[in-house]
């Protein structure tokens, strides 16, 4: 199992300095401050300094580091699901989630992938496994994901103007009928653009990665939305994103690297 090597200065609200610590209390403790009993949405992101979303290999790993992995570990093990686009998952891999070892679970319960796809078609590395994930798709998406995974994990939200499209805010409400109400958005860029959009997340955490990588990479927030997994055709329409007021919970400074981990509250 890899171990976390890369201390982490506490900057805000007081300075405090946080040694690695395989079970990252404090760290938790950090991240489990005012996010209350009811349903709970976090997005976390990795930027580069000039605001790029990935590198050169297009996947955001490569612009990631130990900072951000300790910190990724710390939101995984608080959460019920983890939300991400198909178009996301299907080009970063992703396959069934296990709960980081090591670390305190929330309610003590597996870790939920849960796909958001218009088009229903999900990730053949994902519709194989022995764990397939929840999609949120529309009617029509619904027949495609049907012949992928079991119908008991398919979730027909379409929305009032377009029944294809993906209603995000009932999809949020279906996923905390079940149980999961600690939901961990990773990306990508498009689906965060979206529920944005729709006032859909609580918090936001960006861990600012000390390089540049020029013009290319998309903003963590897609500048133009093609659907809510980054899939085409683009849906009817979504509203643009007015400023949000945001209010810095935390900030942590990896001291070696400089790497930046900002907890923003949008509440």
């Amino acid at each position: 199992m890899r171990s976390a090597t890369t201390p982490l200065d506490l900057l805000v609200p007081a300075p405090e300095h946080l040694p690695p610590d395989t079970e990252e209390n404090r760290l938790a403790a950090l991240y489990g401050a005012g996010t209350g009993i009811g349903r709970w949405v976090r997005a976390n992101f990795v930027s580069t300094v000039d605001g790029g979303a990935w590198g050169q290999d297009h996947l955001s790993g490569s612009i990631n580091d130990d900072a951000d992995w300790r910190v990724f570990r710390v939101l995984r093990a608080a959460a019920d699901v983890v939300l991400v686009g198909a178009g996301t998952a299907r080009h970063e891999g992703y396959t069934a989630l296990d709960r980081p070892r090591g670390l305190p679970a929330v309610g003590g319960r597996s870790l939920e992938l849960a796909l958001v796809t218009r088009s229903g078609r999900v990730p053949q590395q994902l519709a194989d496994g022995d764990r397939p994930p929840l999609v949120l798709t529309g009617q029509a998406g619904a027949r495609t994901a049907s012949r992928m995974v079991p119908a008991d994990r398919v979730l027909t939200m379409g929305s009032a103007h377009d029944p294809d499209e993906v209603d995000l805010a009932a999809g949020l409400a279906v996923l905390a009928d079940r149980g999961l109400r600690r939901v961990l958005c990773e990306g990508g860029p498009t689906l965060l653009a979206a529920m944005l959009a729709h006032d859909l997340v609580d918090e936001l955490c960006v861990t600012t990665s000390p390089c540049l990588v020029g013009p290319g990479p998309s903003r963590i927030v897609a500048a133009t939305p093609a659907g809510a997994s980054g899939e085409t055709p683009p849906p009817a329409g979504i509203p643009s994103t007015p400023p949000v007021p945001a209010r810095l919970a935390h900030l942590l400074h990896a001291p070696g690297t400089g790497t930046l981990v900002a907890r923003w509250l949008l509440r």
